[in-house]
């Protein structure tokens, strides 16, 4: 990730981050800019999904799954052979 001086526009360092939750967190920036040296912060926040992770799917599934009746749960799976 690349994070540029908002004074000068050149290239700043990330020196060191501090996570206010777990989808914002504040990093501390340097400019390297010898004639700058701008020391800010930034905001790195979480916007949204693009593409589900796997590892939510199969989970979404299994909870799918689980809420079914047994009954309801046996003729999915039965579906579900039949196309693989």
């Amino acid at each position: 990730m690349r994070v540029k001086c908002e004074t000068c526009g050149h290239k700043a360092l990330i020196n060191s981050r501090n996570e206010i939750d777990p989808k914002v967190v504040d990093l501390y920036c340097t400019c390297t800019n010898p004639d700058c040296r701008h020391y800010f912060v930034a905001k790195l926040t979480y916007s949204h999904t693009i593409s589900a992770s796997q590892l939510q799917a199969r989970e979404a599934a299994l909870d799918y799954l689980r809420s079914l009746a047994p009954s309801e749960r046996q003729h999915l799976i039965k579906q579900v052979q039949i196309v693989i």
